[in-house]
């Protein structure tokens, strides 16, 4: 009776169109669902994410999910997850690609998924990481372990989203550090984040994460900018 009245005054909408939702759609409504613009990335091992890390680092897989288009359904979505405080956008993401991952690579398994960490400071301001539930989903259709323990930002920085490509590796660069456990040498790292733009960010918390003796790293986002 409660959760009726609730949504009676407050009704549930898409988070890409902000039609209302009907009783067995779930963030995001049918339509949006199939207008999603999927990569298969997954699929193919020379992706466009894959190629951003030429002569930069070596990582074993790099992947997206979904394109992000300026003003696309992508960019809704991302922007609901990441200011709106809409995490369950995250869930719903997580699970879908989970499965991709998971038969995309069920020979070559990661063992702990890594979110991009928010210094704390900007954590404070925002309340979250907005890829968090994203990684706890994702951890949980791969059956591996979700740590953000291990990898944090040094620095505290503004967003990248409005810096040119040489000001955002300017700042970007070392302001990430890992925690050294002996538990968590030679293991297969998936890094994951939101939106792969540059590669700048994950480039660096690649570099700091391959401080820990035998690690291989891979990378895993939600979306890349198109």
């Amino acid at each position: 009776m409660f959760k009726y009245i609730i949504d009676l005054f407050f009704p549930k909408v898409c988070a890409g169109c902000r039609t209302l939702l009907t009783t067995n759609e779930i963030v995001f409504c049918s339509h949006c669902r199939h207008e999603m613009p999927l990569t298969q990335y997954h699929l193919d091992p020379e992706n466009e994410a894959v190629k951003k890390f030429y002569g930069k680092i070596e990582i074993q897989h790099a992947s997206a999910f979904l394109y992000f288009n300026k003003k696309g359904i992508v960019q809704e979505l991302i922007h609901n997850l990441k200011y709106k405080g809409m995490e369950e956008i995250g869930t719903v993401l997580g699970n879908w690609y989970g499965e991709d991952l998971k038969l995309a690579h069920a020979e070559t398994p990661f063992d702990m998924i890594i979110p991009v960490p928010l210094h704390q400071k900007k954590r404070k301001e925002r309340g979250y990481n907005q890829v968090t539930t994203f990684g706890q989903a994702l951890s949980d259709a791969l059956k591996i372990k979700y740590d953000d323990s291990i990898l944090y930002r040094k620095k505290y920085s503004k967003t990248q989203s409005k810096k040119n490509l040489l000001g955002r590796s300017e700042n970007i660069e070392n302001i990430f550090d890992v925690i050294l456990k002996v538990e968590n040498h030679d293991k297969h790292f998936l890094i994951i984040d939101d939106v792969i733009t540059t590669g700048a960010t994950l480039e660096a918390c690649s570099r700091a994460l391959l401080k820990i003796p035998g690690a291989k790293i891979s990378i895993a986002c939600m979306a890349i900018a198109h």
